[in-house]
């Protein structure tokens, strides 16, 4: 007995509207998924901030910074983009926006050489009463001593290379973590155009920014006295 065209056409219409019912679901768990993308900065937020790259010698080595630049300017982020011999007069000027109202959130990344201007910026920066809520160095080129704080700092260096730890000073305030990336492909002249290497200090940037919704720690004046800590504080938590 042959099959009657009729039903065979129906079943497969419906054969083909459950696949798409199917596809419509999973669409929807996926877009409810709390693991999709991860929300960008407010608006409100990216305008109070500024971004500031600073180049290593010859402004020719570190044109990655330019990339993570261009793709922090699409977020709506500003940023400035120097050679690492302006870092004093870039300090200032950040400095005059911030106490005008116009900043509340300085981040600083720099490769080579602008690196290891890094803690020199942030120290001017926290003199001049100033805070600065991250700091990315990668392959800072020579010892680099971190005296005064941002509220974090990340030093990505290769271990077996030019680069080096960044170390924290007696009494420093803020986190200070140095990642070693030896192994992974990277070298001191591509570490800043690395697409992974990227990633992560957007990544960095953009968490930093949601951060700053919360109150900045007030900035330490030098020589001013660190206040004493409480028997609450300073008693170990329990679980």
């Amino acid at each position: 007995m042959r099959p009657n065209g009729r039903h065979t056409a129906g079943a497969s219409q419906l054969s083909a509207l459950r696949v798409w019912a199917m596809a419509l679901l999973l669409l929807s768990v996926v877009a409810i998924s709390p693991t999709g993308a991860k929300a960008a900065p407010s608006q409100a937020a990216t305008a109070t901030t500024h971004v500031y790259l600073l180049r290593g010698v010859l402004n020719i080595f570190s044109l990655g910074l330019d990339t993570i630049g261009a793709r922090l300017q699409a977020q709506g982020i500003p940023v400035t983009v120097a050679n690492f011999v302006s870092w004093s007069s870039l300090a200032d000027e950040a400095a005059t926006a911030y106490k005008a109202g116009r900043l509340k959130t300085i981040i600083l990344v720099g490769h080579s050489s602008g690196a290891t201007a890094l803690p020199d910026m942030i120290a001017k920066l926290n003199q001049l009463g100033v805070p600065v809520k991250l700091a990315i160095g990668l392959d800072s080129v020579f010892k680099t001593k971190l005296s005064t704080g941002a509220e974090r700092y990340i030093n990505i260096y290769i271990g077996d290379g030019p680069g080096e730890p960044v170390r924290a000073a007696a009494g420093l305030r803020g986190k200070l973590d140095n990642v070693d990336v030896r192994g992974t492909g990277v070298g001191h002249i591509s570490i800043d155009k690395n697409e992974a290497i990227q990633r992560r200090v957007i990544a960095e940037i953009d968490a930093a920014i949601m951060r700053s919704r919360a109150p900045a720690a007030p900035v330490a004046q030098p020589g001013t006295p660190r206040p004493a800590r409480s028997a609450a504080a300073a008693a170990p938590a329990r679980n």
